[in-house]
């Protein structure tokens, strides 16, 4: 496994060149051609994936409009974080934006690697914390300036109601 792109992972800050080696011999190697879907909002998750080469979508089906892209990810950057924290469904749909290849981390494997080192469990909680705040805030940001946009509305007729 290639430390150098596993250095680059945000979520893996701070963690020793030892400890992402450790790390990386527990990943799996997928490959994805463009457009195909690597999972859909609901599916049982259980990993999450680091990208190697290409491009991935994450999007949401809005009822009434289709597909809404939330982001396009890039080379060492990383999806699906969710399931290793908890056992709720996806909550949203991941694409292959163009073709792929993508290394997968498993929830057991993870857990394994941490209950045998505590520094590196220290440090991926730590990092998985600040991420959520993180994506918390942005979503809360979010959410103020739709509400502050609906309050406006559109306009009604001049010279107000009669």
């Amino acid at each position: 496994m290639d430390v150098d792109l596993l250095r680059k992972v945000a979520l893996f800050e701070g963690l020793t060149s030892a400890q992402l080696r450790k790390l990386g011999a527990t990943l799996k190697q997928v490959s994805f051609a463009a457009h195909a879907h690597i999972f859909r909002e609901g599916d049982v998750a259980s990993s999450m994936f680091i990208i190697a080469t290409g491009k991935v979508r994450i999007s949401k089906q809005v009822p009434g409009i289709g597909e809404e892209a939330l982001a396009i990810l890039e080379p060492g950057q990383y999806f699906g974080e969710m399931s290793l924290i908890e056992d709720g469904p996806r909550s949203a749909d991941a694409t292959a934006h163009i073709g792929c290849t993508l290394l997968e981390l498993e929830r057991d494997k993870l857990d394994q690697v941490m209950f045998t080192d505590k520094e590196l469990a220290y440090t991926v909680l730590w990092t998985f914390v600040r991420t959520l705040s993180a994506r918390l805030r942005e979503t809360n940001d979010k959410i103020r300036g739709f509400f502050a946009l609906s309050a406006f509305g559109p306009p009604g007729p001049p010279g107000g109601l009669k």
